[in-house]
């Protein structure tokens, strides 16, 4: 009988060690040759430590920041996910209508419709990019709040928008903590 099981045990172990061991450690340093950035979680690190990743979204307060999409996990990385409300459920409309009173509060005089980005979280609420319209409607807030020309904010909005994946996959956006960094090389106007 020993006979008999002594293979599977044998090819039992091989297979384990191969794929429990070998593979993961071979993708993992290559995946770290290559793209090391991205396989550390592409971490924005400053003198004072890290910021945050580029590929979760945060959330950002201060007027003088772009704010990111609202989030339906509190921007927990840990437990991504959506809030499940339909377009006809009562709560998502008090949501939608709080939040655009609030980003209305925020820039009384803005004259631009309230981007669909800024009042509704993305799928796994951590998405890390608003529309370029969403930043745009931003502007004029952090340039005030800035002491800085909105000309100037809308260029560094423009500069820091991505195009479609190879030319073609998603929409353009803007990954608000890359241009809330950005932010800090502009000097108030005197």
């Amino acid at each position: 009988m020993l006979r008999a099981i002594r293979p599977a045990l044998v090819l039992l172990a091989l297979l384990t060690a191969l794929t429990g061991a070998v593979y993961p450690l071979l993708v993992t340093g290559i995946a770290n040759l290559l793209f090391h950035d991205k396989a550390h979680g592409s971490l924005v690190v400053a003198s004072a430590g890290p910021l945050g990743s580029e590929l979760v979204g945060q959330n950002f307060t201060r007027p003088g920041d772009f704010w990111s999409r609202p989030s339906a996990v509190q921007y927990d990385a840990k437990s991504s996910g959506a809030s499940n409300m339909g377009p006809l459920h009562e709560g998502l409309h008090e949501a939608v209508a709080a939040r655009i009173a609030m980003l209305q509060s925020a820039d009384p005089e803005a004259k631009l419709p309230v981007p669909a980005d800024l009042v509704l979280a993305s799928g796994s609420g951590l998405d890390p990019h608003i529309s370029p319209e969403a930043a745009r409607y931003q502007a004029r807030r952090v340039a005030q709040a800035r002491g800085v020309p909105t000309a100037e904010v809308l260029a560094l909005i423009e500069v820091h928008t991505e195009g479609r994946t190879l030319g073609i996959l998603g929409e353009p956006r803007v990954n608000v903590l890359r241009l809330n960094r950005a932010l800090e090389g502009l000097r108030p106007s005197r």
